[in-house]
């Protein structure tokens, strides 16, 4: 896996490339004090990587993940706590390390982004990834809330966000029908309609071309009915 580093302290940098030394598969390129000069190389080389500095001179790390039009994964490095939230809206983003970086914290987000790359190469296998969670974290309100997944009845696209609803409440989240769609296992979860994905195991009852979930009705489209039918346990 190739990667870059991009930080203006050149003690910063050297730390990370020492401890990407610690992983045969972590190669570092190159490394930049400047975004925009990172941003040149990235013009006619392609990275897997890139360890990330938030505040810089002039063009500060979230300007330059703006300015990428197809962004690698990148782990942020910031001595600076506050920007976590805002980060984790960005779709590349794998991980938010702290400066001064430990050891141990820097080979957790490795792991965490292996298991992410495996994600990616394989087919089918980005919903296998979730099946160990029981839980997703969802930014309402500038604040990350936790919803266990078996908890949520149905996901309504509403416009750029998502009605996520649960057995006791409503959340409504920045996001896209398809990014949950990632996140939730199959095993519980089904899209059914252009706008719904249902918990099939909250079925209460089906009629025509549509389904009762808790006290909601909620369209079935006629290219997902087969499925939705393959999946219940019919006598």
């Amino acid at each position: 896996m190739n990667c870059i580093v991009i930080d203006d302290d050149a003690t910063a940098r050297l730390i990370i490339k020492k401890l990407c030394a610690d992983f045969k598969e972590i190669t570092v390129l190159e490394e930049f004090d400047s975004a925009i000069e990172a941003m040149k190389y990235l013009n006619s080389n392609a990275v897997d990587l890139i360890f990330l500095d938030i505040h810089m001179p002039t063009f500060s790390g979230f300007d330059f993940i703006q300015a990428l039009k197809s962004p690698p994964k990148i782990i942020l490095t910031t001595s600076d706590k506050n920007f976590a939230l805002q980060a984790f809206e960005y779709e590349c983003v794998v991980d938010y390390l702290v400066k001064p970086i430990a050891k141990v914290r820097f080979n957790k987000s490795l792991q965490k982004l292996a298991s992410l790359k495996q994600t990616d190469i394989t087919p089918n296998t980005t919903v296998a990834a979730n099946e160990d969670s029981d839980f997703i974290y969802v930014s309402v309100e500038r604040r990350l809330v936790k919803i266990n997944i078996p908890s949520i009845y149905f996901v309504e696209a509403k416009g750029d966000y998502i009605n996520i609803k649960t057995g006791t409440k409503s959340y409504i989240v920045h996001s896209t029908l398809k990014k949950i769609e990632d996140k939730l296992p199959t095993s519980l979860f089904l899209r059914i309609h252009r706008s719904f994905i249902i918990n099939v195991s909250e079925i209460v009852d089906i009629e025509d071309n549509s389904v009762l979930i808790q006290k909601s009705v909620i369209p079935i489209s006629r290219s997902n009915k087969s499925e939705l039918m393959r999946r219940l346990n019919l006598l």
